[in-house]
């Protein structure tokens, strides 16, 4: 199903370009997002079977007209209209990923053992911007099992430097 989130945030991004809209419509969907994580049950509604694709599209109607740009609310009825709402969240991480690219701006999830201070972030956003080339939004999470040092994924690679993995380098070193 990933591949078909993929091909539907491509296609929304495309026309989105086209019409140079591309945030106006990031914006939207990070609207209608915020809302169906705030009330799960409305997108159990939409990917319901009994109720018909009109009442479903109707109900987005209602809900999302005139305060969320009309390519987003077209593309939520179009995901609706084919059964797969269901795939709204990572159709918008797709849309995301492909909006960020096009602005060069990269994200980056840090896992650390702790919480970092503001200054350590700011080091750590100053080398990684430095690092890819491109603007990096940051995202943190604190996991105890990281043991020290910090955990990054960007741009599809992983920067190990935990604690964590230093020793298991030395066992592999101390077991050869």
């Amino acid at each position: 199903m990933t591949q078909a989130a993929k091909e539907y945030a491509v296609a929304l991004f495309i026309l989105a370009a086209e019409e140079k809209k591309e945030k106006l419509v990031s914006d939207g969907l990070r609207t209608i997002s915020q809302t169906l994580r705030s009330f799960p049950e409305y997108l159990d509604l939409l990917a319901s079977p009994n109720i018909s694709i009109q009442e479903r599209t109707a109900a987005i109607d209602q809900a999302f007209s005139g305060s969320v740009c009309e390519y987003a609310v077209n593309f939520l009825k179009v995901l609706c209209e084919k059964n797969n709402v269901r795939l709204i969240h990572r159709c918008i991480s797709e849309y995301e990923d492909l909006y960020h690219a096009n602005d060069g701006i990269t994200s980056a999830n840090v896992i650390t053992a702790v919480a970092l201070t503001k200054s350590e972030k700011e080091k750590l956003k100053e080398k990684l911007e430095k690092f890819c080339g491109k603007k990096v939004i940051m995202h943190y999470v604190v996991n105890a099992a990281v043991l020290g040092g910090v955990i990054v994924h960007i741009d599809g690679k992983v920067l190990d430097g935990s604690l964590r993995r230093r020793l298991r380098d030395i066992k592999e070193v101390i077991d050869k």
